[in-house]
């Protein structure tokens, strides 16, 4: 069975950063595409970017330029590199895996990144 764990989240201040880890288990990660989403309170699930086995990156615009995904496929681990963060970016971070075109339904735990002002 596949298990998705997400990791590093914390409180920072404004303009601090912070790295998110998603461990991936149970399947050939070297094949799969990797998500980061992310909840606010009161708000629907977005996506914040995604990774392909061929390392394209693709990123939400509130994300471009402050934030960086990366893979390390020998750890099975997904990184999401946060940068230069505002209180708008305060949410729960999720991530999700894909087979080809087809998208993982169970969610992990999340990992909660709050930003002060």
């Amino acid at each position: 069975q596949v298990q998705v764990e997400e990791s590093g989240g914390g409180l920072v201040q404004t303009g601090g950063s912070l790295r998110l880890s998603c461990v991936v288990s149970g399947r050939d990660f070297r094949v799969i595409t990797v998500a980061w989403y992310r909840q606010a309170p009161g708000k629907q699930r977005e996506l914040v970017a995604s990774i392909t086995s061929a390392n394209q990156r693709n990123y939400a615009d509130s994300a471009k330029g402050r934030f960086a995904i990366s893979r390390d496929n020998a750890k099975k681990t997904v990184y999401l590199q946060m940068n230069s963060l505002e209180p708008e970016d305060t949410a729960v971070y999720y991530c999700r895996y894909a087979y080809g075109s087809a998208w993982s339904t169970n969610w992990g735990q999340g990992t909660q990144v709050t930003v002060s002002s």
